[in-house]
């Protein structure tokens, strides 16, 4: 069975991690992501993306650690197994299309890394425990945390949470900056879905060459970001959207885009 569950939604695609109730980041999944994303990449007909977890309860509660002599033995090492996940989280993050995680009970280790590498994270208001708690198993986070953590919340909170191995909610997530938006659990989904057809329904050049300079150049020197921003700028001249949201503007009227 598929580890790694597909639907769509018009121009929103929505990757669902089967393995309900924990929804752990198996070997099966990572294989079947790595393959998913690259496809998506390449889909021009999508254009946002959903992840979640299966069921009602969490989004993952990360590695299956009963997994990992099998994980090693079938990459041949343990940082082949972990170049692996690192390499779909960065293939996750530099989509030039916007990918939402809809966060909800555990979101942890390897479950947390995944939505870190998401553009937008949206969390349910009750219940949720978001961390990486990699130091009580005598360990650290492997797939990318610490970096993306400490840039994502600043280095005081990434290290209050890593080091103290603490388990937030989405109310302290969101108000360091973790979270994007805070829903009541049953409202989750339909916000979800709501904000990749709004992202959708944006124009596909405009907005990939906007992940390109926030996503791809946001840490760069200043002068090679204003470089990446012009480039980004340049692609969208006298395209067909471009066109558009200038006679709509002028028209005094919503602009219809991705027609082309």
């Amino acid at each position: 069975m598929s580890a790694l569950r597909i639907e769509r939604k018009g121009a929103v695609a929505i990757l669902t991690n089967d393995d309900p109730p924990w929804n752990r980041m198996t070997l099966e999944l990572i294989d079947e992501l790595e393959e998913v994303v690259d496809q998506l990449g390449e889909d021009r007909s999508v254009r946002a993306i959903l992840i979640k977890g299966a069921g009602d309860e969490h989004f993952s509660v990360g590695m299956n650690l009963k997994q990992m002599p099998e994980g090693v033995a079938k990459k041949g090492s343990i940082d082949a197994l972990f170049d692996q996940r690192l390499r779909v989280l960065a293939a996750i993050e530099n989509l030039h299309k916007p990918v939402i995680a809809l966060i909800r009970g555990f979101c942890l280790g390897g479950g947390l890394e995944l939505a870190l590498a998401c553009h937008f994270r949206l969390g349910a208001r009750e219940g949720a425990q978001i961390g990486l708690p990699e130091l009580e198993l005598g360990s650290i986070p492997a797939w990318g945390g610490t970096a993306r953590l400490t840039r994502c919340v600043g280095r005081a909170h990434a290290l209050d949470m890593i080091l103290r191995a603490k388990k937030i909610s989405s109310t302290e997530a969101l108000r360091i900056g973790l979270l994007h938006e805070v829903w009541p659990g049953d409202e989750l989904l339909a916000r979800g879905e709501a904000l990749a057809e709004e992202l959708a329904a944006m124009p596909a050049i405009a907005v990939a060459g906007v992940l390109r300079a926030v996503v791809g150049a946001g840490e760069a020197p200043l002068d090679e970001a204003l470089a990446v921003e012009r480039e980004a700028l340049h692609a969208t001249v006298g395209t067909a959207d471009q066109q558009e949201g200038m006679i709509a503007f002028l028209q005094k009227r919503k602009p219809v885009f991705n027609r082309e």
